[in-house]
C-alpha cells in the first residue's frame, strides 16, 4: 500500500492540472480574487489628494508605514480604499488566539469542535471591525493633521474616511474568506503575498538601476542573487524540518475484533511561530520612528522622540540587537501560546497514546516541553539569522526594503503551503480516477 501511494505521488506533476476542472476552477478563482484585490489598491481614498499624501509618505519611509505599505502592496503610499489591507483581521485573529489561552470561556468553545470555532470566528470579525474603525479614524485624523492633503477637512470627511477604510478591510476578509473555501490556499495569507510580490520588480528594477549608475558593483548584484536564492533554499529547509516524538498505541478490542498496536509520530515544526515574531519585532521598533515622523509633520521639534529614533535607525547597534532580543523573545512566547504540552499529552492519554519510556500524563508533558523548549532555541536562531542577514544589506547597501528577511519568509511559506495544496488536490483527483477505473473492471467481469 506505502509503495503504491509513493508511485502514485511520483506520477504527479503540475501537467495533470489540465485534466482536474476542479483545480483549474478553484486556481481561475483564486486568481480572479487576488486580481480584484490588486485593482482595490489603486482606487484613491475619498477627499484626499494623492500627490500630496505621496509626497508627505516619501518623509516617512523608515517608519512603521512602511512596513505596512509593504504587506498592502502599496495601498498605503497610494492610500488607497485597501490601506488598512487585511492586517486588522490578522490582529484580531492573533488577540483571540492569545485570548483563548487566558479566557476560560474561549478556551471551552476552542475544545468544542467545529461550532466552537465557527463562535470563534464571528468573534474574530467582531474585533476586526472595532480595530478597523479604530485604525481608520486614526488615519484619517492624521491625514488631516498633514496640510494639503485633504481637501475638505471636517467631520464629514472623518466619517467616510472611517466607512470606506472599515468596508475595504470587510470586503478584503470576506474575499480571504472566499479564497479559503473556493480557491486554492490560505485567502488572508495570499492576499498579503499578493502585496509583497508585487512591489518586487520594482525593488529589482531599483537594484539594476543602481548596478547600471554604479552605486553597487555587478559582482556584488550576483552575490546578493546568491544570497537571496540560498536563503530561500534555508527557509524552505528549515519551514519543513520537525522533531519526530515516538507514539505508541497499546493493542485493544472493540466489541470482538482485536486491534494490533500501532506506532505514530507527533510532528513537532521546528519553527512554531512562523512569521509572527519578526512582524511584531518589525512593528514595535519601528513605531517610534513613525511617531516622530508624525510629530515633525505636525510642526512639532523632534525632542527625545527623534533621540530614541537616531538611536533605533536601521543598521545601528541598538536596533541590531533589540531586534534579536525580540525575535528571540516573541519566538518562545508565541510558541507557548499556540502549542500546549500538558493538553497535546492529556489527549494522547485519553487515545491510549504514549511515549516509550516515559509515564502518561505530567512525565509526558514535561518531555513534550523539554523537546520543544530545545527545538525552538534553534527555531529562534534561523529566524534571527534570515531577518538580520538581509537587515544588514539593507543598511549597508542600500538595497530595497522588500528584500526583507520577513517578506521572504512569508512569500517562501505561502507558495509551499499553495504548492502542497494543490498536490494534494491532484492526489485526490489521481484516486478519484484510480477507484472508478477499479470500478468499471469489476463491472467488466
Amino acid at each position: 500500500m506505502a509503495s503504491a501511494a509513493e508511485q502514485l505521488a511520483a506520477n504527479i506533476n503540475f501537467a495533470s492540472i489540465g485534466k482536474a476542472e476542479e483545480l483549474k476552477k478553484r486556481i481561475w478563482f483564486t486568481l480572479g480574487a487576488l486580481i480584484v484585490y490588486r485593482l482595490g489598491t489603486y482606487i484613491p481614498l475619498p477627499g484626499i489628494d494623492p500627490g500630496a499624501f505621496e509626497a508627505n509618505f516619501s518623509g516617512q519611509k523608515q517608519g512603521v508605514l512602511e512596513l505596512f505599505n509593504m504587506f498592502s502592496g502599496g495601498a498605503v503610499q497610494r492610500m488607497a480604499i485597501f490601506a488598512l489591507n487585511i492586517m486588522p483581521y490578522i490582529s484580531a485573529s492573533i488577540i483571540i488566539q492569545l485570548m483563548t489561552s487566558v479566557v476560560p470561556s474561549l478556551e471551552t468553545l476552542k475544545k468544542e469542535g467545529e461550532a466552537g470555532r465557527k463562535v470563534i470566528n464571528q468573534y474574530t470579525r467582531y474585533l476586526t471591525v472595532i480595530l478597523a474603525a479604530f485604525q481608520a479614524y486614526g488615519i484619517s485624523v492624521g491625514l488631516e493633521g498633514q496640510a494639503g492633503v485633504v481637501t475638505d477637512p471636517g467631520l464629514f470627511f472623518r466619517i467616510s474616511c472611517v466607512i470606506t477604510l472599515m468596508g475595504g478591510t470587510m470586503f478584503l476578509m470576506w474575499l480571504g474568506e472566499q479564497i479559503t473555501s473556493r480557491g486554492i490556499g490560505n485567502g488572508s495569507s495570499l492576499i498579503i503575498f499578493a502585496g509583497i510580490i508585487a512591489a518586487f520588480p520594482a525593488a529589482i528594477g531599483h537594484t539594476l538601476e543602481l548596478g547600471r549608475q554604479g552605486a553597487i558593483s555587478t559582482v556584488f548584484i550576483l552575490a546578493v542573487v546568491v544570497v537571496a536564492i540560498a536563503t530561500i533554499a534555508f527557509i524552505v529547509f528549515m519551514e519543513r524540518a520537525q522533531r519526530r516524538v515516538l507514539i505508541t498505541y497499546p493493542k485493544r478490542q472493540v466489541g470482538n475484533r482485536m486491534f494490533e498496536g500501532q506506532t505514530s509520530f507527533l510532528p513537532l515544526k521546528l519553527n512554531t511561530a512562523g512569521v509572527i515574531p519578526p512582524i511584531f519585532a518589525s512593528s514595535l521598533l519601528l513605531l517610534p520612528t513613525t511617531v516622530a515622523n508624525f510629530t515633525q509633520m505636525n510642526g512639532n521639534g523632534g525632542g527625545w522622540l527623534g533621540t530614541v529614533t537616531s538611536f533605533l535607525a536601521h543598521g545601528r547597534p541598538a536596533y541590531i540587537v533589540l531586534y534579536l532580543f525580540l525575535i528571540v523573545f516573541f519566538a518562545f512566547f508565541y510558541t507557548a501560546v499556540v502549542f500546549n504540552p500538558v493538553e497535546t499529552a492529556d489527549n494522547l492519554r485519553k487515545h491510549g497514546g504514549f511515549v516509550p519510556g516515559v509515564r502518561p500524563g505530567e512525565r509526558t508533558a514535561q518531555f513534550i516541553d523539554a523537546i520543544l523548549t530545545r527545538i525552538t532555541v534553534l527555531g529562534a536562531a534561523y529566524l534571527a539569522i534570515i531577518c538580520l542577514l538581509p537587515e544588514l544589506l539593507i543598511s549597508y547597501a542600500a538595497l530595497p526594503f522588500y528584500f526583507g528577511g520577513t517578506s521572504l519568509l512569508i512569500v517562501v511559506s505561502v507558495t509551499m503551503d499553495t504548492v502542497a495544496q494543490v498536490h494534494g488536490h491532484l492526489q485526490a483527483q489521481q484516486y478519484e480516477s484510480l477507484i472508478k477505473k477499479s470500478r468499471l473492471r469489476g463491472k467488466k467481469r
